[in-house]
């Protein structure tokens, strides 16, 4: 047998071999040991991936991203928003507040990501902007304000 075959082989039995292990610790498995502590309901881990695994990295990455698409879309909204009253019922702000059209946003913000409805409801959800409704569908809410709560300098 070639010596690159059998490079691929043992390489092969130690993949195999590793994952067998991992098997018998995933509470998720049907290889799993009766030992093994399944993680419940309210337990610190529970739903989360293992630490150090590449699935936490990429948990990691992901919300990096995500945050930095927050912070381009507030930025977007100050400078094409317009100042307003910040009497809306649902913003709970009093002091001066920037708001746009969500078509006018959508318009814009076209150009710097296809995700645009997703990235409002995570920064609604972090409580930087609000806006009526529970979705936004263009065309449909192309004059619902967006309002920006807070307009840090």
């Amino acid at each position: 047998m070639p010596r690159g075959d059998m490079c691929l082989k043992e390489n092969w039995q130690k993949w195999s071999n590793k994952h067998q292990e991992y098997q018998k610790q995933n509470p998720f498995s049907n290889d799993t040991r009766p030992g093994v502590a399944v993680p419940h309901w309210g337990q610190d881990d529970y739903g989360r991936p293992l630490q150090g695994s590449m699935t936490e990295q990429r948990g990691k990455d992901a919300h990096t991203h995500v945050s930095r698409e927050v912070q381009v879309l507030c930025e977007v909204i100050r400078n094409i928003g317009e100042p307003g009253d910040g009497g809306g019922k649902r913003s709970g702000s009093s002091g001066d507040v920037i708001t746009v059209e969500f078509g006018k946003l959508f318009e814009h913000y076209v150009t710097i990501s296809n995700k645009l409805v997703g990235i409002l409801l995570r920064a609604r959800k972090q409580r930087l902007i609000d806006f009526e409704g529970e979705m936004l569908w263009q065309g449909k809410d192309d004059h619902v304000l967006i309002t920006l709560l807070h307009n840090w300098d």
